[in-house]
């Protein structure tokens, strides 16, 4: 071989070297980033060209790993991160929960996507349906996908309208209010609702775990849907028993909800009242004069106590004081065991009770009008 045709040959290998040298640095330098970009987004702005190509050919060859589930089918699950845990103690608990597959692969996307610096305390609902990339970014927001929303026994429709502004949930009270008192006749299927009949008395009372942005029409069928459950053919056959129709019952189940401070005394409450109607007296209840006055602006209550005579007085188809008979509707939502002192109530020879003097909620019962008088207090 001459001299010439040796350098030739040096020159062709050196060249070769340098191309290869040249297209493993484009890759480093630009495929790489690329596709990390394309499958992983925008990588961290504070990040060294040196550490995002590092990053990015890890995050390229654990692909699986960041972007499949550990389990398609899993459930939710929660999830805490305490104040004061870091980021590779929170992925290290990710992976022994089940819920990664790998803790390196989860602080990898953390740093490449700046993700590390923002993981919040809180608790968390996680699945292992969900991949690294989902849970990573879940971590940022402590505030939860779904909110509890307590319906209290008693509450009338603008009490359950007020704590919605609080509860977390995206519906506004005026169009709660709006479809409540003029419901369409199709969101009640287990009764037929009386011409101009409110929601009122068909909120069940309960707490309700709900999707923080659930529609207005959703949130309405989770109640009315509640109320429904808990309405059994041997409480409906009770109420037929005692004359009524579930829309009655539930008139008469919402006095006696006002009425009661102590449950175990619905029962009892429930059958001066029924004593009350076959004897043709008026109830004579309280709650229903002030489901009738309404709103008081100057005690900030919907439930104006005490009373005054001529609040006894006001002229409305709810005031039991003035028209026999039960209200129109019901004056509340009551709760279940208002609705069982209706279907089941106790055989007693009262007709009236007042509040005991003890301030314990319970009350003192009477069979003649001289004894209720004797029984008030001093």
């Amino acid at each position: 071989m001459t001299k010439r045709s040796f350098l030739s040959c040096s020159s062709i290998v050196l060249l070769s070297g340098i191309c290869i040298i040249a297209i493993l640095l484009f890759s480093l330098l630009i495929v790489l980033p690329s596709q990390a970009k394309n499958i992983y987004g925008q990588p961290d702005s504070s990040l060294s060209p040196t550490r995002r190509i590092y990053l990015s050919t890890l995050l390229l060859l654990t692909r699986q790993e960041v972007t499949t589930p550990v389990d398609p089918l899993g459930l939710p699950r929660l999830f805490q991160v305490k104040l004061g845990e870091s980021a590779p103690m929170i992925a290290q608990n990710l992976q022994s929960d089940g819920l990664i597959w790998n803790s390196e692969a989860f602080m990898r996307y953390l740093q490449y996507s700046g993700l590390d610096r923002s993981l919040q305390a809180g608790d968390y609902k996680l699945s292992a349906s969900m991949s690294i990339i989902e849970i990573s970014r879940a971590l940022q927001d402590a505030t939860p996908n779904q909110v509890d929303f307590v319906i209290l026994p008693g509450w009338r429709i603008e009490e359950v309208a007020a704590a919605l502004p609080t509860s977390g949930l995206e519906i506004s009270p005026d169009d709660f209010l709006a479809t409540a008192s003029n419901p369409d006749e199709n969101m009640i299927s287990f009764d037929k609702l009386p011409p101009g009949a409110t929601l009122e008395g068909f909120l069940f009372p309960d707490t309700y775990e709900l999707d923080r942005e659930i529609a207005l029409a959703g949130f309405i069928e989770q109640l009315l849907g509640n109320f429904e459950d808990n309405l059994t053919p041997d409480l409906q056959q009770a109420f037929n028993q005692q004359g009524l129709d579930v829309y009655q019952a539930v008139i008469l189940a919402s006095i006696i909800q006002r009425e009661s401070v102590v449950q175990a005394e619905m029962p009892l409450i429930a059958s001066v009242f029924y004593n009350r109607l076959r004897a043709g007296m008026k109830l004579d209840s309280d709650p229903t004069v002030q489901y009738a006055l309404g709103y008081n602006p100057q005690k900030n209550t919907w439930w104006t106590n005490p009373l005054s005579l001529a609040d006894l007085k006001t002229d409305s188809p709810y005031n039991t004081y003035v028209y026999p008979d039960l209200p129109p509707g019901p004056i509340a939502n009551p709760e279940l065991a208002a609705l069982h002192a209706v279907a089941f109530p106790a055989e007693s020879p009262y007709f009236y009770f007042r509040a005991a003097c003890d301030d314990s909620g319970t009350h003192v019962f009477a069979v003649t009008f001289e004894e209720h008088v004797n029984n008030a207090c001093p």
